[in-house]
């Protein structure tokens, strides 16, 4: 699990099958389902809840912490599942399926205070020879990225690869440290020297491939990274919706800069449910299935989505959906607006959101989709005191041939 190297469902099997009255295994296949945000295996994952609640009898106080915690992940509720996995560490600190768990939502829900917060406090309470560490220290590190303590973040990443342990998430934070300082040809050295960390058989090595990709593309090398979305990150290569969301996000970055991506749009979609997914589920991940119907041309589809996205975040209270009310449903509509053409009403809708953005999930690395939107946006609308505005920020944090692309590309 902590690796993603395989899956663990074969060693929860295993655990059953020598203990078929433990609880918490049941737990591990529930939360471990639940992180992929995937829907068609939601239906599995509230099945092995069922099984852990019947089994709920023979828990340990701290199995019984962890069932209220994936209890509330499962409704959809995920500020209250981390509240319920932080009760957990506070008592104990070398949970790492609570460590880990809490660590991914805290991502899908932006919070990159905690990401820094729970692997930090959490640290000094791990023997610096536990062969588990490494992941910690990939958490660390990917924590410190995120709130922007670059040195140190790649310092730690790098450290946790020292070793002999594979650690993508460690690879990962510090490619995400080179794509926020524009050091593309640094980042796709690192990436390449440290390929045998995350290329093969790993289920994270999508993502890997996406970040390589962006390398390339802030290079301007269009060519280099369409390439690898035909070789690494087509629909065949991907398995589940967070595989197909780096695909659709490359696919857009590429549009957005008015290069052809030829049928490469209809390929994204290929195997991809792209109707909306169950209320509180992931906005992010609706974000991007509207971006390939937008680049398919699917408009009433894509609106259709926007519709079913709005209906959904008119009832309940769960975190989720107040983050899908109050800043998911602006963007889509916002996004949707830029698709249909109309570029200052995107504007309207989307400019308001970016300091609340964060709550729909992602990195700042992801998240970027939505800016460079802007900026495609603002210089169609002819909107030269936003375009400044933007392009200021960005050339604060790098000046790359993409940075430059996008200077040349408002109107004078």
């Amino acid at each position: 699990m902590a690796s993603f190297f395989d899956a663990p469902l074969a060693d929860i099997d295993a655990a059953l099958a020598e203990d078929p009255d433990w609880m918490l295994p049941h737990l591990m296949r529930a939360g471990f389902l639940l992180t992929l945000t995937e829907p068609a295996l939601l239906g599995d994952a509230l099945a092995a809840l069922r099984r852990a609640q019947a089994l709920a009898g023979h828990a340990t106080e701290r199995e019984s912490m962890h069932l209220a915690a994936v209890q509330a992940c499962a409704a959809g509720d995920w500020q209250a599942a981390c509240a319920g996995w932080q009760r957990i560490l506070d008592r104990h600190p070398r949970d790492l399926y609570a460590l880990q768990w809490a660590h991914l939502f805290d991502f899908y829900r932006g919070d990159s205070a905690q990401l820094l917060a729970r692997p930090a406090r959490v640290l000094p309470e791990w023997d610096r020879a536990d062969p588990l560490r490494p992941y910690l220290l990939g958490m660390h590190a990917f924590g410190l990225e995120e709130c922007g303590v670059y040195d140190q973040a790649e310092a730690v990443g790098r450290q946790a690869v020292v070793g002999p342990a594979k650690v993508p998430w460690a690879t990962h934070a510090v490619a995400h440290v080179m794509e926020m300082q524009g050091r593309f040809s640094d980042g796709q050295q690192w990436l390449r020297e440290r390929q045998a960390d995350w290329a093969e058989g790993n289920g994270f090595a999508n993502h890997h491939w996406w970040h390589l990709a962006l390398f390339h593309l802030e290079a301007l090398d269009v060519a280099g990274a369409l390439a690898l979305y035909d070789d690494r990150l087509s629909s065949g290569h991907a398995a589940i919706t967070l595989n197909r969301l780096d695909g659709a996000a490359l696919l857009w970055r590429v549009h957005l800069l008015g290069f052809d991506v030829g049928r490469r749009w209809l390929d994204a979609g290929t195997g991809w449910d792209l109707s909306p997914a169950p209320a509180g589920a992931s906005v992010f991940n609706d974000l991007h299935a509207l971006l390939v119907l937008i680049g398919q041309q699917r408009m009433a589809q894509a609106g259709a989505l926007v519709a079913a996205v709005q209906r959904s975040v008119r009832s309940g209270s769960a975190s989720e959906l107040a983050t899908a009310r109050d800043v998911g449903l602006p963007l889509l509509q916002g996004m949707l607006a830029f698709g249909h053409g109309d570029f200052v009403q995107a504007l309207r809708l989307v400019a308001p959101l970016r300091a609340q953005l964060h709550r729909v999930g992602g990195s700042h690395a992801q998240r970027d989709l939505v800016a460079q939107t802007l900026l495609a946006a603002s210089a169609r609308a002819g909107n030269a005191e936003l375009f400044e505005a933007l392009m200021d920020e960005r050339r604060n944090k790098s000046a790359t041939p993409l940075t430059e692309h996008w200077l040349s590309s408002f109107p004078r």
